[in-house]
């Protein structure tokens, strides 16, 4: 690889952000300057590519208004925050199924889960035919990047678009279901032609140089990587669930090489980097803390706990013909802490971005489904899923497939290295399930809970406080 004298040139495959400087308070001691940060999302055009996109509400006069109509619109019943809202999947089930059949289609409440916005307990009640979820919970507003998120702390509501599609995973008597993740990578043709570009990049820029070789590099590294290819495994493209996994993907490699402000004061990859590892890719991937589920003695209650996901890092190498090989190699100093800065603080950043609170909500569904139908819930309750289960009723692959992100480039005087970092998202639900990773009720403290969560008589009611 060839060095430019005092320059440090970062290529990944992203989408074009122009960088940020962010000052964060200082936690710590209280002092520091409050940064209103604004929205950020992606959206996915006619041909499939993924673009990132930046909502601006100064003095957060937009999501005010937006906020005192959805308090009018709402029921006040659903709007009050509840510690432990309780959400009957079975009820849920018959009163869609009604509604459906007069005609109409989901409503409000029914599509965001009566404003779940952690999933914490799931509980089998086999003498009624009962299956419950339930955990913290609250009225729902959508933010500048059209998500429904909490009127009382802006975390994301649980959907009933990303329940059916772990359902569905999931299916009574089915088999376990396969690897489910994303990734979001440049393409062997990608990487040869960076290959090729590199070998025409000067050994040596003087000071005078400096911009207009930082241009031409720039110009040069976006026509070399061109787009990335966007991967998704076990799900479909076309579903919200799949969308949240590749957009908290995109976005965390957009922090870690400062393309996008990081919520909380972090430690990135690009700040933290001093050198770099000759010729190698730095790969980073959420994957869940499978150490997450907590089981009463019979088997019929179960907690989530922890903090859910991780972020994980390795190197990989450009091998013949371009493609990513791994070459068993430690992966550098800077990229290993960021990857731990980014795990340690996982839940302050998902209380400040809602998009890792949201995976965080898709791999509780993933894993809490993988127990249901583990545990035999769906033959002791004698329920088959019904409507939840149906594409036809309850259509969930309703999104452009996303398969393209272009590339970005972040090119900054520091150090004299090419790196090209690449990551994914990968969820195996079941592995929470292993026996040695299960935490047994010893106390009694989850079984009591089970048992003191009573269930209203009238039959419609699907969920309650």
């Amino acid at each position: 690889m060839r060095t430019i004298s005092g320059t440090h040139l970062l290529a990944p495959c992203l989408a074009l952000l122009a960088a940020a400087l962010v000052d964060f308070p200082d936690t710590a001691s209280g002092q520091g300057t409050t940064v209103q940060l604004p929205t950020f999302g992606v959206s996915i055009d006619a041909e499939g590519v993924l673009n990132h996109k930046q909502v601006e509400d100064v003095g957060g006069q937009l999501q005010a208004a937006r906020n005192a109509a959805a308090k009018q619109a709402l029921p006040r019943n659903v709007v009050a925050i509840s510690k432990l809202r309780k959400v009957s999947l079975t009820r849920l089930d018959a009163a869609l199924r009604r509604r459906i059949d007069a005609g109409g289609q989901p409503d409000a409440a029914e599509r965001h889960l009566a404003g779940l916005t952690r999933l914490r307990y799931l509980f089998l009640f086999p003498e009624t035919h009962e299956i419950v979820i339930a955990g913290e919970a609250g009225g729902w507003v959508e933010d500048g990047a059209g998500r429904a998120v909490s009127l009382d702390n802006g975390r994301p509501v649980l959907e009933l678009v990303d329940l059916c599609v772990a359902l569905r995973m999931f299916r009574p008597g089915g088999r376990e279901a396969p690897f489910i993740g994303c990734s979001i990578d440049p393409s062997p043709d990608a990487m040869a032609r960076l290959q090729a570009f590199q070998r025409t990049v000067p050994r040596s820029v003087s000071q005078s140089e400096r911009g207009q070789i930082a241009a031409q590099l720039d110009r040069g590294l976006r026509d070399a990587l061109g787009n990335s290819n966007i991967q998704v495994f076990g799900i479909s493209a076309k579903t919200h669930l799949a969308q949240v996994l590749i957009e908290a993907d995109y976005r965390m490699k957009l922090i870690a090489i400062d393309l996008e402000p990081p919520p909380v004061r972090l430690v990135t990859y690009l700040g933290g980097l001093q050198s770099a590892p000759q010729g190698l890719v730095q790969r980073w991937w959420f994957q869940p803390d499978y150490d997450c589920v907590k089981v009463t003695k019979d088997r019929q209650g179960m907690e989530l706990t922890g903090q859910g996901v991780q972020l994980l890092t390795e190197n990989m190498a450009v091998g013949p013909g371009g493609k990513l090989i791994n070459p068993n190699s430690r992966s550098s100093g800077a990229s290993e802490r960021f990857a731990k800065s980014f795990t340690t603080r996982y839940p302050e950043i998902a209380a400040r971005s809602p998009v890792y609170a949201q995976m965080r909500n898709g791999i509780d569904l993933l894993v809490v489904a993988a127990y249901m139908a583990r545990e035999g819930f769906y033959e002791k309750a004698e329920w088959d899923q019904g409507v939840l289960g149906d594409e036809k009723t309850i259509p969930t692959e309703t999104l452009p497939a996303p398969k393209h992100a272009p590339c970005a480039v972040n090119v900054v005087w520091k150090g004299s290295r090419l790196l090209a970092p690449a990551g994914g998202v990968s969820i195996v639900p079941t592995n929470a399930l292993d026996p040695a990773r299960v935490e047994q009720d010893k106390d009694g403290q989850l079984a009591a809970k089970r048992e003191s969560t009573s269930r209203p008589q009238a039959a419609e009611r699907w969920w309650w406080d």
